[in-house]
């Protein structure tokens, strides 16, 4: 005797699958219209090539980087970065892939949390130059994923941007000299 299954667990069944797609679907296409933005910036005496030679220099980074206490790999389109970073009482270490790395100029990396769409975090070093020896140092990161919207003070990290501003303009006008 072959049993039907009732309408409403199939109706259930179809809302259940529909919830657990539909909706992170929908979070995350949010994210993308509305990301969460970071950016800090400072003013460095010293050159963007001098600037760019502390920031690209990975190895050194337990020296002076209150933020990155560690990183490693090249700083290269393609390649793909360990960093560890110490903010907040907590430590993580990820994986980014470097998305652009143009010395004097820019360094982004690209890094995601378990997969992509769940918290992918871009984030980004520009040195503009503003003539006789001096830079001005943007950091910041724009973080999109169906987690997002609930990560709440977890993805607030202006202040350890801030503080490696900070050590990486003290290290560059340092060496400058």
């Amino acid at each position: 005797m072959e049993e039907t299954v009732p309408a409403w667990i199939l109706i259930a069944v179809a809302v259940l699958l529909a919830v657990l797609l539909v909706v992170p679907a929908a979070v995350y296409a949010w994210t993308l219209v509305r990301p969460h933005r970071i950016r800090t910036e400072i003013e460095i005496g010293a050159s963007p090539e001098e600037v760019w030679r502390v920031l690209a220099d990975f190895a050194a980074y337990p020296e002076w980087n209150p933020f990155i206490v560690s990183a490693e790999g090249e700083p290269r389109a393609g390649a793909r970065l360990t960093n560890r970073l110490s903010g907040g009482g907590n430590d993580m270490t990820f994986s980014p892939t470097v998305l652009a790395a143009v010395p004097g100029r820019e360094l982004r990396w690209i890094g995601r949390f378990v997969m992509p769409g769940i918290v992918d975090g871009e984030h980004y070093f520009l040195i503009e130059d503003l003539g006789g020896g001096r830079s001005r140092f943007v950091q910041g990161e724009t973080f999109t994923g169906a987690l997002v919207p609930f990560a709440g003070r977890l993805l607030d990290v202006a202040g350890d941007f801030a503080r490696m501003n900070a050590a990486l303009k003290a290290r560059a006008e340092r060496m400058a000299r």
